[in-house]
C-alpha cells in the first residue's frame, strides 16, 4: 500500500479530505511514518494536531453557480419543509436532488 498522506474521513455522506502536514518531521508531530498516523486514526486515537485543517478540502465537491425559477407554490412548500427540518431551502433543493440523482445512478 503506499501512503500519499492524505486521509479521508467520512463527514456525514461526505468525504473530508485531511491533508498530513507535509513537512510533518519539521512540526514535532507524535507520528514520524505515515503508517503509525494511519494505525492511530484506525484505532480511534485524536489525530486532529497532525492534520492541516486550514486546508481541508471536499473532493470532487466545487460549487458551480446555477439558477433555477421555481413556480411560487413550490417554494412556499420547500420553505415549510426547511422550516419543519431545520434547515435551509438551498440545503432540502440539493439534498433532494443528490436523493433523487442516487436513486437513477445504475450499476455498471
Amino acid at each position: 500500500m503506499i501512503h500519499t498522506g492524505r486521509r479521508f474521513i467520512p463527514c456525514g455522506q461526505r468525504r473530508l479530505e485531511l491533508s498530513w502536514f507535509d513537512d510533518h518531521e519539521k512540526k514535532k508531530g507524535k507520528f514520524k511514518k505515515s503508517h503509525e498516523f494511519d494505525e492511530a486514526f484506525d484505532n480511534g486515537q485524536d489525530i486532529t494536531e497532525e492534520l492541516d485543517l486550514k486546508n481541508a478540502q471536499r473532493p470532487g465537491l466545487k460549487s458551480k453557480r446555477v439558477n433555477v425559477d421555481f413556480p411560487e407554490w413550490m417554494i412556499q412548500m420547500l420553505d415549510r419543509e426547511s422550516k419543519k427540518l431545520g434547515i435551509t431551502r438551498q440545503s432540502i433543493i440539493k439534498d433532494w436532488i443528490a436523493e433523487k440523482l442516487k436513486t437513477m445512478q445504475r450499476p455498471n
